[in-house]
């Protein structure tokens, strides 16, 4: 796991006074909590760049008044207009106390459905867990070569010693499933498989009776002319 360096100042006043100040200055009100007691501080916000705009977790080493203490970002807030940092929060680490952590997710490799004509489909690009930071991996690495058509990889197929995972166990991470090229390509083929087991015989569509078939008699086709004739004479 990547390490990030922050330097704060403690704050004296706390309040709704003292919050917009700081943020006029450009810095961030900020909280330290999970040790033995809350530390409020504030910290530039341009320092807080490479921490958040960032895929990668950090084991953060903050100094704030000279007391060193490692953390990691639990919360942060942003300006609903500006996407200017406006509150973070962080969470104390303890060696021998477990922490949650949100974990990317890195798929290596190419899955072999993709290559036969398949999508891959990325179901999960973090995943939670819950371990002492010792245990906690940097990332989650799955190789999906081995992936075909139908294939999936859920939670419970992942093993990482010393960590628990906070989703249900049949959660689906990634799968690779038919595509719409990959049905089309196959789908003329079949039709015509079908077309010919099912056609006609030729020239069926204009084809004569049946020999044995009823056939109308001689002068059936017009009776209503010689009904006609006959009334006439009458």
């Amino acid at each position: 796991m990547k390490t990030f360096s922050l330097s704060g100042a403690k704050r004296n006043a706390i309040g709704k006074k003292d919050t917009h100040a700081l943020r006029r200055e450009g810095k961030v009100p900020c909280v330290l909590y999970g040790g033995k007691e809350h530390v409020q501080f504030s910290a530039v916000e341009k320092d807080f760049k490479k921490l958040v705009y960032s895929p990668d977790i950090h084991l953060v080493k903050l100094d704030v008044g000279g007391k060193q203490t490692d953390a990691i970002l639990k919360d942060i807030q942003f300006h609903p207009v500006t996407d200017s940092i406006i509150h973070v929060d962080f969470l104390e680490v303890l060696p021998d106390k477990p922490v949650v952590m949100d974990i990317p997710v890195k798929f290596n490799g190419t899955a072999a459905g993709v290559r036969e004509g398949g999508q891959m489909l990325k179901k999960l690009t973090k995943i939670r867990v819950k371990g002492l930071i010792s245990k906690i991996p940097a990332t989650i690495e799955l190789n999906v070569e081995s992936l075909k058509i139908g294939d999936y990889i859920r939670i419970k197929d992942l093993k990482y010693d010393g960590i628990t995972f906070l989703h249900e166990p049949v959660v689906t991470v990634v799968a690779v499933k038919t595509t719409r090229a990959v049905v089309e390509e196959i789908t003329p083929a079949m039709a015509a498989a079908a077309a010919v087991a099912g056609a006609p015989a030729a020239g069926a569509a204009g084809a004569a009776p049946a020999a044995g078939a009823a056939a109308p008699a001689a002068g059936a086709a017009a009776p209503a002319k010689e009904e006609k004739k006959a009334e006439k004479k009458k």
